[in-house]
């Protein structure tokens, strides 16, 4: 029983403290050379074409900003070709985006979901770089420069942009545990980088070569991480760029949040089970030690250890004489578990406590992704589904 709890409790800790700190680690000896390396600079006359592609779903309320988000990037408009795809919106954001000036709409009445739309509309891309995001997300001024810098490495093939969620002071349990879990998630993917490979994309702001783009299938949940990996294995590489920042509002609560952390974690497996080869060390080396530690573990077995950690610790209690040290950590995980349930509380009564949130929002991302496993088993989980409500 010791052994199992003690293996429990390794395996939780590797996925999410232990591969951070090797990975801290590991990148020591590469900090100074990535610092001498010099983003590349590109003139003005050499800046390729871009497509910035757009999938909207009765978006109309928040299509003014985008636009004048659009608008205010830092890159030759003449070279920045906005293309907005809205399979299945009937709010008129159809209609409306077609009186603005400069935007190229690709609509059709069907809703199929957002991976059917970026089949569909790849068609009509004429751009050599192709930048996905998202209706609802702001971009930094000068990401798509730094996106497209990236490029001028003829071996890159896809670059990841970073998500960063916007703190609107409300302080919410959603707000606290997603943008925390962001700022952890953004500079883990910039020492994986750092290491060898980012691993994946993030679907709020991603460009890839479009030739190299290839339609996949409309049951696909994780697009961005499905598409990236494609490009892999075509023997291009992910590149990371920080710099270019896709911000968007928390979800508006915790049960929102459930919709995207049930969703993530059945596409997780869903990846895992169409391209099981990228768990391969023969074939894709470093990039198959990042998945499996970075993804893999989160998606199938760190959770499990999580829960079921208690109730073999509460067996070694048991077994034990006195008050010794299984006693002690069975104490520290019912404190934990009390700091979630009090936070729980807190979100239901609207009263702000950081301290009470944090294990709140780790403990229903855990039993979220169980219940995304289960979801995906039943094929309960579909390519299209509803919009998550935002803060």
């Amino acid at each position: 029983m010791k052994a199992i709890f003690w293996v429990l409790f390794f395996a939780f800790f590797y996925t999410y403290l232990g591969y951070a700190l090797l990975l801290a680690f590991l990148t020591l000896f590469q900090q100074k050379r990535k610092q001498r390396e010099a983003a590349p600079v590109i003139g003005e006359q050499e800046l390729p074409e871009i497509c910035l592609f757009i999938t909207a779903y009765n978006e109309k309320p928040i299509l003014n900003e985008k636009i004048d988000n659009c608008r205010r990037l830092d890159y030759p408009h003449e070279k920045l070709k906005i293309t907005f795809i809205t399979d299945g919106s009937d709010d008129g954001s159809p209609e409306y985006l077609r009186t603005i000036e400069g935007v190229t709409v690709h609509h059709v009445p069907e809703r199929s979901g957002k991976i059917h739309a970026m089949n569909r509309g790849m068609q009509f891309v004429q751009a050599p770089i192709v930048v996905f995001t998202d209706a609802n997300t702001s971009l930094n001024t000068e990401s798509i420069r730094l996106m497209t810098a990236a490029f001028s490495d003829p071996l890159t093939g896809c670059v990841a942009g970073r998500k960063r969620v916007l703190s609107t002071g409300a302080d919410t349990a959603a707000e606290t545990g997603e943008g925390l879990y962001w700022r952890f998630e953004s500079w883990l993917k910039k020492k994986d980088a750092e290491f060898y490979s980012a691993v994946g994309a993030v679907g709020e702001l991603f460009a890839i070569r479009t030739e190299l783009f290839e339609p996949v299938g409309n049951d696909v949940i994780l697009d961005d991480l499905i598409i990236s990996f494609r490009i892999v294995e075509k023997g291009y590489r992910l590149s990371y760029t920080p710099g270019a920042i896709a911000s968007e509002k928390a979800s508006f609560d915790v049960r929102e949040e459930l919709k995207r952390k049930k969703r993530i974690a059945a596409g997780g497996i869903q990846t895992l089970v169409r391209m099981p080869g990228f768990l391969n060390p023969f074939r894709y080396g470093k990039l198959a030690f990042q998945y499996f530690s970075h993804k893999v573990s989160r998606w199938t077995f760190a959770p499990w250890c999580f829960f079921l950690m208690l109730p073999v610790n509460i067996t070694l209690a048991a077994m034990e004489p006195g008050f010794g040290f299984y006693h002690l950590t069975l104490v520290l995980q019912g404190l934990f578990y009390l700091m979630a349930v009090l936070g729980w509380l807190a979100e239901r009564r609207n009263i702000r406590s950081k301290i009470f949130f944090l294990p709140y929002y780790f403990t229903v991302i855990n039993w979220a992704t169980i219940s995304g496993q289960f979801r995906y088993l039943k094929g309960k989980q579909p390519a299209a589904w509803d919009k998550v409500k935002r803060s």
